[in-house]
């Protein structure tokens, strides 16, 4: 088979490696990649809102099947381009993927289908808006209703906090017309868990669960980011509320979507909090996360093709679906400055040792080539992932393997997956 996938980041590496390891792919295209994923794929390069070249580049290429990696093409209907040429292609239709493109449309679908998610008010007035926040309880969540690169949530502690980011979003544009509504919800305390899961209509297939670390610093303090490091299994989380949170809300929220006449056919991605009341949804995401992947797909035991196919094909509810019992850990090293303004180009060195090391992966989230050397090319640049037997082990592989890899201005949380050791030691 010949793959075509899209998009460039950490997700896509980690996508592409998997896919690669299938016996059924002789020839995988990324559009447009990176430096990284151009050692395992042969990288076009069209941008992934290039839709007509996207198209056009598979028809002549005779591509079998397109994978999308990132959430901007879905929201802007890349699957139905697809669909309309007869290419097989993975991920939801534009009418499914509003699930994450529109946090109000998101949050009407929970409410109206009794699926546990935060209390909440919505606005288009920024008035209006600012009178209701001024009158609530803190810490408070503001979210612009659509896409903000991971970016459009902040968590205020303070009311000038709360207000000036409200200010932000809605009348400073500092998200574009994604601020042009907003949503206002109330704090869920707990910790936070990733489910992942392939999705064919009411066929949900969920992938292992996964904690992330959105914000930028130790502590999980500073601005939020697209996610500087995460980690599988949850060894201090009970099954039970893992099956909890499949039973009660990603099913659901699948057969809601199918009673909408929005069926969701992809990668459903539930960003969770396990809250005193049990798990409640935060968010909802129409492709997989950036950096769940990085550590989910080291697990899996089944041919990705296989999965992938089975869904295109209505058979993934007769898919047994395989996964590995080692752990993964995944530290981002991130440029100087993210998740605001950061340099580019800078010389990466390192990575040779650190790739060599036993159990480490190294996915390319923003990297570049030049004069044959890699460089800083994104805000995220690097996610080192450690593989072992347990969470202790794979986190000494990838932190190790951070270590051994230097540019001006690197940093990264010392933190990741601290979580689950401690709760295994309480």
């Amino acid at each position: 088979m010949r793959l075509l996938v899209v998009g460039g980041g950490g997700r896509e590496h980690a996508i592409v490696w998997a896919l690669k390891k299938s016996e059924k792919v002789s020839e995988i295209y990324c559009a447009p990649g990176n430096a990284g994923i151009a050692q395992l794929a042969e990288c076009v390069p069209i941008a992934v809102d290039k839709f007509d070249e996207l198209v056009q580049f598979s028809i002549d290429h005779a591509i079998d099947l397109v994978v999308i990696g990132p959430d901007d093409p879905l929201a802007a209907g890349i699957v139905d381009a697809f669909e309309a040429k007869n290419i097989p292609v993975f991920g939801p239709r534009k009418n499914a993927a509003e699930i994450e493109g529109s946090k109000i449309f998101m949050k009407g679908l929970l409410k109206k289908y009794n699926i546990p998610t935060a209390k909440y008010e919505t606005f288009t007035n920024y008035a209006e808006a600012s009178a209701y926040l001024a009158e609530q309880a803190l810490p408070i969540v503001i979210k612009a209703d659509g896409l903000a690169a991971g970016k459009g949530v902040t968590v205020a502690f303070t009311m000038e906090e709360a207000q000036q980011s409200l200010k932000d979003m809605m009348v400073n544009k500092i998200f574009g017309a994604s601020g042009d509504q907003v949503v206002i919800e109330e704090f869920l305390e707990g910790q936070e868990m990733s489910i992942l899961a392939f999705v064919d209509g009411e066929t949900v297939r969920p992938m292992v669960p996964a904690q992330d670390h959105k914000p930028a610093f130790d502590g999980d303090k500073g601005p939020n980011t697209g996610g500087m490091g995460t980690y599988t299994p949850l060894p201090h989380i009970p099954q039970s509320i893992v099956d909890d949170a499949i039973e009660h809300i990603i099913k659901p929220t699948a057969k809601a979507m199918v009673s909408e006449g929005r069926p969701f056919r992809g990668v459903l991605f539930a960003g969770l909090m396990i809250t005193k009341d049990g798990p409640k949804t935060i968010e909802f995401n129409s492709r997989m996360g950036d950096p769940e992947t990085q550590v989910v797909l080291p697990r899996l035991k089944t041919d990705l093709v296989d999965i992938i196919l089975a869904a295109l094909n209505g058979c993934l509810d007769q898919l047994e679906i395989e996964w590995s019992d080692e752990a993964a850990v995944c530290v981002v090293l991130a440029s100087e400055g993210y998740p605001a303004s950061y340099p580019k180009g800078l010389p990466i060195s390192g990575l040779e040792e650190a790739a060599a090391k036993d159990g480490v992966l190294i996915f390319h989230a923003g990297t570049a080539s030049k004069d044959g050397q890699f460089v800083t090319n994104g805000g995220r640049v690097l996610g080192v992932v450690g593989v072992g037997a347990d969470t202790a082990d794979a986190r000494d592989r990838a932190y190790a393997a951070a270590r051994s890899i230097h540019f001006d201005g690197v940093h990264y949380r010392s933190d990741i997956a601290v979580k689950a050791l401690q709760g295994l030691q309480s």
